[in-house]
């Protein structure tokens, strides 16, 4: 099956968070409280796909109060955290949400993510991805992780499902 053709099933987004919604870097504040930073057009990004129709979430290895307060913030569908098994945490959403693989499209970046890569209809890696991520990946962004990756898959998507020119026109009044 085309790549097209497998776009056109995508019913739900799945993120892995550290190296794809931010850049990897992890740092503590003075309550010793985890800091991250997340790119702003990515978060647009996950509300368009909702409004879309879309599905979106978190899948990370990492339990995290920024992932939940992001999460939160964006009013994502899901958030899986704490999962260092990733395909069994994939599978979970799966069965929470009544979703085959071949409906979801998984964005990642690191080692844990290519089981999930392997299964999702859509496998998508950041551009600096390890490479045997991107070498398991249905198709590569070429913004890094934390720099609008997730934008750019989400445009991607859009147009593939032809979803993306009313998406605009709900921005031109």
């Amino acid at each position: 099956m085309s790549l097209p053709d497998k776009a056109r099933r995508i019913r739900a987004v799945i993120l892995d968070v550290d190296g794809v919604l931010t850049d990897g870097r992890i740092g503590y504040g003075p309550s010793a409280e985890e800091i991250k930073f997340f790119n702003v057009k990515d978060g647009l990004a996950t509300r368009l796909l909702q409004q879309a129709g879309l599905r979106v979430g978190l899948l990370s290895g990492r339990q995290s109060a920024a992932n939940r307060r992001r999460a939160e913030e964006l009013g994502l569908d899901f958030v899986y955290e704490g999962r260092e098994d990733k395909l069994s945490a994939f599978r979970q959403v799966l069965a929470d949400h009544g979703l085959r693989p071949d409906e979801c499209l998984y964005v990642g970046d690191d080692l844990a993510d290519i089981p999930v890569l392997r299964q999702a209809g859509v496998g998508v890696a950041v551009a600096d991805a390890a490479p045997e991520v991107k070498e398991h990946a249905d198709w590569t962004t070429s913004a890094p992780g934390g720099q609008g990756a997730v934008r750019e898959a989400v445009v991607w998507l859009l147009r593939e499902q032809g979803k993306w020119d009313d998406t605009v026109r709900r921005y031109l009044g």
